[in-house]
């Protein structure tokens, strides 16, 4: 068996693949059997590997980033920017917070945002309370 590390050309996806042999390899490519895990696409190729070395020692893997990642990321933190500029962070207290506007019709200058477990969000939203689940960055996050 032979593990080849790969890469789409379409995406910049980078993935591992196991391979019967490098034979096996070309054979499946010729049948157009190799492709992306992301993206489906067909142009795929095997990258520049390192032979694989026994080490007493637990490495990290490697996160490799593409430019799809890079670009949702940076997305993301647009809105994280967007939401902490315009809306009040109410922490933990979010469901709690919400109701309270809802139930006594309060009018806010700003919306809220803040945590909320996926329990809470399920209930609010049966109770007819508008609520958005949306991915957060943390800034030490690479």
């Amino acid at each position: 068996m032979i593990k080849y590390k790969l890469v789409c050309k379409n995406c910049g996806n980078f993935f591992d693949s196991w391979f019967a042999s490098s034979k096996e390899y070309e054979n499946l490519k010729k049948l157009k059997h190799v492709n992306c895990d992301n993206c489906n696409s067909l142009k795929v190729e095997k990258t520049l590997m390192t032979p694989s070395i026994l080490n007493s020692k637990k490495e990290k893997p490697v996160i490799y980033k593409n430019k799809k990642y890079t670009k949702i990321k940076n997305t993301i933190k647009e809105y994280q920017k967007f939401i902490k500029n315009n809306f009040e962070y109410v922490g933990e207290d979010f469901a709690y917070k919400a109701r309270s506007i809802h139930y006594n019709n309060k009018e806010r200058s700003k919306g809220i945002y803040g945590n909320a477990t996926a329990k809470e969000v399920k209930e609010l939203k049966e109770e007819g309370i508008d609520t958005e689940v949306i991915p957060w960055v943390n800034k030490n996050d690479n």
